[in-house]
């Protein structure tokens, strides 16, 4: 049985054109990888420390074998809930996908208008000359190399000056996005969604959790989180607090219905 707010999100969705997505680690959880902020999350027993930009500098081996251990999981498969984003992309429904997540699995269902907000695990880059090295290769390279993390393709004066880093933004670190054009640029592509969906995020990390007061006036918020968010009880916005997979099925299975009759 469909309850009545399953079916105004799903009206909603029916009538939109321009749906912008924000999502954060709950929608991965269902695909095996750990969240980061919940009781069992990564930060509830690793100093934020390890993930800042200095710590990366001073214990480069350490970093990698952490990021290898908890950030990178190349096996990961998308599940249903990336899978429908993706074919509501195809459909023109979905038209910017903005990701607090760094495992690529938006991709790997299709989706094509994603934005990376905390970049990715699947490349590095050297700081010096910016070439780009996978994540496979810097897995070969830890396995075979003593200072792997040392770019082999460039030199400095200083060998920290041409380290290989995670395509990840760390604390203290400054990314693609996090850039006066980077947040007019997202700014923008929210200001003119018609629909704004938050999924499998808590928004509680600071600049992500301000996209969504970026919308225009009408456009209603819908958020499918498991947890309490800030935005819960504001006007115009449709909380479920369900599985993101199994609600974005209702969803897709409602919209599907709708065509039919």
């Amino acid at each position: 049985m469909v309850d009545k707010k399953m079916k105004e999100c799903t009206s909603i969705i029916t009538n939109s054109k321009n749906i912008v997505v924000l999502t954060g680690a709950g929608i991965s959880t269902e695909s095996g990888i750990p969240d980061f902020r919940s009781r069992s999350g990564i930060y509830q027993n690793t100093p934020e420390e390890i993930l800042s930009i200095d710590y990366f500098f001073q214990h480069p081996q350490n970093f990698y074998q952490f990021a290898f251990e908890n950030l990178y999981y190349p096996d990961a498969a998308p599940n249903i809930g990336h899978e429908i984003l993706a074919k509501w992309e195809h459909e023109g429904k979905v038209k910017h996908i903005i990701t607090q997540n760094i495992d690529g699995l938006h991709q790997k269902a299709g989706s094509k208008n994603v934005i990376e907000f905390h970049g990715t695990m699947k490349t590095a880059s050297c700081l010096n000359c910016s070439k780009l090295y996978t994540a496979d290769e810097m897995v070969n390279r830890k396995n075979s190399m003593k200072d792997f993390y040392v770019c082999d393709h460039c030199e400095t004066k200083y060998p920290e000056d041409h380290y290989i880093k995670p395509d990840v933004v760390l604390f203290g670190d400054a990314g693609l996005w996090f850039t006066y054009e980077g947040f007019n640029t997202i700014s923008s592509i929210i200001q003119q969604a018609d629909c704004v969906m938050v999924l499998g995020s808590s928004l509680k990390v600071t600049p992500f959790s301000t996209f969504p007061r970026d919308r225009g006036p009408e456009a209603p918020v819908i958020i499918v989180n498991k947890g309490k968010t800030s935005y819960d009880f504001e006007p115009n916005t449709y909380v479920i607090q369900e599985s993101i997979g199994k609600t974005l099925q209702m969803m897709d299975e409602q919209l599907l219905y709708s065509r039919l009759k």
